[in-house]
Formats: structure tokens, sequence, C-alpha cells
């Protein structure tokens, strides 16, 4: 059975702040990125992700954002099994990231 890490906003807030390279990979449409999105992710809509996974680094830490947490895991699950090695869900969401880290960014529903 494939399980599927997870990474809190705080954890990955550090990680980041120290430089580590980790991919932000938002699967999330268009239309929720015009509202809010971490700077530097890379946006594939989930139900692109299968014909897209080429524009990812297979070898890279890649960290799948979301509304709340749900898509993303799906998203990180597909992408384990696809072989992507270091890959994790990012908890909560972007909602739970404006809630813990910027709390200037948009909200939404």
């Amino acid at each position: 059975m494939v399980t599927v890490q997870s990474v809190s906003p705080t954890e990955l807030e550090l990680r980041l702040h120290t430089g580590e390279p980790i991919v932000l990979l938002d699967v999330r449409e268009p239309e929720e990125l015009a509202i809010a999105r971490i700077e530097g992710s890379v946006a594939i809509p989930l139900g692109e992700l299968g014909a897209r996974q080429h524009e990812l680094d297979p070898t890279q830490p890649t960290v799948c954002i979301c509304h709340h947490g749900i898509r993303s895991a799906s998203a990180a699950l597909a992408l384990t099994r696809l072989g992507f090695r270091d890959v994790y869900n990012l908890t909560g969401g972007i909602d739970r990231w404006a809630c813990d880290i910027d709390p200037t960014m948009k909200r939404y529903r």
C-alpha cells in the first residue's frame, strides 16, 4: 500500500526559508490561483497532472498544494505511483498556509 507523506505549513516554511530546493505544485484551478497563491509555485490542475507530469522533476522534493489538502493528497499519491521519490501533501492546503504563515493572504471558500 502506498502512503503519502505530509508536511505542515510551518515545516514547509522552515524548509523554504533554509533554501531547500522544493517544487511547490499547486493543483488548484486557474480561478482559485487568481485568489491566492504561494509565490514560486508551479500550477498544474489536478485533472491535467497525468498529461503534464513530464513538466516536473521526479528527483526533486515536491509539495502538492490545493485548497484544503484533499486534491493535493490525490496528486501526491499519483506522483508517488509515477515514481516520484520525495512527495508531500501540504496539510490543510493553502487555507491552512494563510492561517498559519501568511495572514495577509486572501482566503476563499
